[in-house]
């Protein structure tokens, strides 16, 4: 049997999810692991499909990679798991259906920190047991990221002319996470090599077919659509999927009719699903020619329209610049915080900077302070947001809500452990990482969101990125910040940092690296304040000179504050001398010692408070 023949002559009909129906069975473990435990349970999966109308089915090989198959401690199982998916298949064929070889997107819906070189080599380890096996074609699905599928698909292409489908998958209608619209990116796919190109996945019938309307029938390839059954619900924690299957019998003409030869199912999709696409498209041919509905012009991005006064990046680039951390408040008064906010203000510190509730404890939402300041007092502030505590939509939200206030300074960080915080039993999210963080806020500068749907209006932040350099590599700690630069960060904001020495290495680590940094610096208010920070608090050490120092005058709270302030400032001088970009740290909310600081900073450097001709809300800086 020849795949591209049969595509030629008629519409073929696809098999649904394999993971939905195992989900059903009450299995939660690696769906792919069971092609060497339970093989029963697999061949009757795919022989419900094939007596449902398939006339393709897929290995049950979807993440049955390296990276993947990691997470479940199964990486050196690759070659037997995809052996054997593959022999399964094709003994429920038995030579009357075509079995394609099934390889997922690693960089999916979830964050994946996996290197493009390790999913090349992800993928070409699973694709090598795939072609060893003899399948009678490859599906490439649910793929998010349209580098990743174009890269992997040339590299598939490179070794087999076997039939290719490649399946992009969309969080919107019509459009790709990076903005590109689905006819040009199954163009894309098309002059890449693949001989079939689609969707599959996270959509439903209704919202694919949409999405079709305006894609032109291929010159040299065909058209795949693998809708979900519908949008889940969620019970007693499951998905659930209600649509009914005679659903599927009206939209199988529809998608015929926008071109579609070959029609399968995705999440939620059961045999019934098959059985009704397959009634649906009975006796009809496939469409051979198309007209395409001209859809309006995209929506015209315009820039910011609440353009920002200077950023911190242009002042830390030509002269000192002070930043203070003032977190705030664990409670609901807020008189004698912005008093301190105040007292700052008057020093002339650049700006005030807002954890995101730092040791994973709650505050005042640091926006909602942020805009506070910003109408009562007048000052620039730098806003941080974590990826723990919102999710991907939460995140998004955020963003939009900054941009609204014409809150434009973002640090993008990871965020504390929710188990040190004053509630361990909460949950983290963690949707992305840092990295990823940095990069959505760079694509919303462009003025598209994390779908590709966009925005109407171009955002712009300034992005900054924590930096540790408290550690034993400090190599590898600056490779991650090579890494950050690379996703966009604008400047760093490091640990706080207790030792001279440390700042020096710091300044030759970095010196090939033209991205601003800010030192962190916290002054000390006791020796139990030190021995906490050292041996408690993550990412934070200090020397053991430091130690005894406060240690020496632990019994005078007064000289423990003088003490730390000292410490603070021999630290400042070596910051001073090898980078632009001071933190300070309140500790406690003891801003007076904050206020000695910033006043020894603008003496040494003759650094005085400048008005900005910009303005926040009527407040001149």
């Amino acid at each position: 049997m020849d795949l591209l023949a049969e595509l030629k002559r008629r519409i073929l009909i696809g098999d649904g999810a394999m993971g939905t129906l195992l989900y059903s069975y009450g299995v939660d473990r690696c769906f792919e692991e069971l092609n060497l435990t339970h093989e029963k349970q697999i061949t009757h999966i795919h022989q419900s499909y094939i007596d449902a109308g398939s006339d393709l089915i897929q290995t049950n090989t979807y993440g049955a990679n390296y990276i993947k198959l990691a997470r479940y401690g199964l990486e050196d199982q690759v070659k037997k798991i995809n052996t054997q998916a593959v022999k399964i298949a094709k003994k429920a064929a038995n030579n009357d259906v075509f079995v394609l070889g099934t390889i997922g997107g690693i960089h999916g819906t979830q964050a994946s920190q996996a290197t493009n070189e390790e999913v090349k080599r992800s993928f070409r380890e699973q694709l090598y047991c795939l072609l060893l096996e003899n399948v009678d074609g490859l599906m490439l699905e649910t793929y998010y990221n349209l580098d990743e599928l174009t890269t992997v698909l040339e590299i598939a292409r490179e070794e087999t002319n076997i039939p290719i489908i490649a399946n992009v998958s969309m969080h919107e209608p019509g459009i790709l996470e990076n903005g590109i619209h689905l006819p040009n990116a199954l163009q894309r796919l098309e002059d890449s090599g693949a001989d079939v190109v689609g969707i599959n996945c996270h959509l439903g019938p209704f919202h694919m077919l949409n999405s079709f309307k305006d894609v032109p029938l291929p010159e040299n390839s065909y058209l795949a659509a693998y809708p979900n059954a519908s949008l889940p619900a969620y019970r007693d924690g499951k998905l659930i999927y209600e649509n009914e299957p005679d659903y599927f019998i009206r939209s199988a003409e529809d998608f015929r009719n926008e071109g579609v030869r070959l029609l399968g199912g995705c999440c939620g999709t059961t045999p019934e699903h098959i059985k009704a696409l397959a009634k649906g498209v009975h006796d009809l041919k496939p469409l051979t020619e198309k007209k395409v509905v001209k859809k309006p012009s995209p929506i015209e991005v315009k820039g910011n329209q609440n353009q920002p006064i200077t950023p911190l990046l242009d002042i830390v680039k030509k002269r000192p610049s002070i930043i203070v951390e003032l977190d705030a408040p664990k409670h609901l008064e807020t008189e004698e915080y912005m008093e301190s906010v105040k007292a700052l203000k008057k020093t002339g510190v650049d700006a005030i900077t807002l954890a995101d509730n730092s040791l994973a404890t709650p505050r005042i939402s640091n926006i909602a302070i942020a805009e506070k300041i910003k109408q009562e007092v007048g000052i620039r502030t730098l806003v941080h947001l974590t990826c723990r505590d919102r999710n991907l939509i939460g995140l998004q939200s955020h963003l939009m809500g900054l941009h609204t206030l014409g809150i434009h300074e973002i640090l993008a960080i990871t965020g504390d452990p929710t188990k040190i915080g004053d509630f361990p039993g909460a949950t983290s999210v963690f949707d992305v990482t840092s990295f990823d963080l940095i990069k959505l806020i760079k694509q919303f500068n462009k003025g598209i969101s994390f779908s590709g749907k966009s925005l109407r209006q171009k955002t712009s932040f300034q992005v900054g990125a924590a930096f540790n350099p408290n550690v034993a590599r400090l190599d590898k700690a600056v490779e991650r910040m090579e890494k950050k630069i690379d996703c966009g960060a604008d400047y760093f904001l490091t640990q706080p940092m207790y030792s001279p020495e440390k700042i020096i290495q710091l300044r030759e680590a970095t010196k090939h690296i033209d991205t601003p940094i800010y030192v962190g610096i916290m002054p000390l208010t006791s020796t139990r304040n030190a021995e906490f920070l050292h041996n408690e608090v993550p990412g934070i050490k200090l020397t053991d000179n430091v130690r005894e120092e406060m240690r020496s005058v632990a019994s005078d709270k007064q000289l423990s504050i003088e003490k730390g302030i000292a410490i603070a400032k021999t630290l400042i001088d070596t910051a001073l001398d090898n980078f632009n970009g001071i933190y300070l740290i309140t500790p406690f909310m003891r801003y007076e010692m904050i206020i000695q600081l910033v006043e020894y900073i603008q003496e040494k450097v003759q650094l005085h408070p400048v008005e900005e001709v910009l303005s926040i809300t009527g407040h001149n800086l």
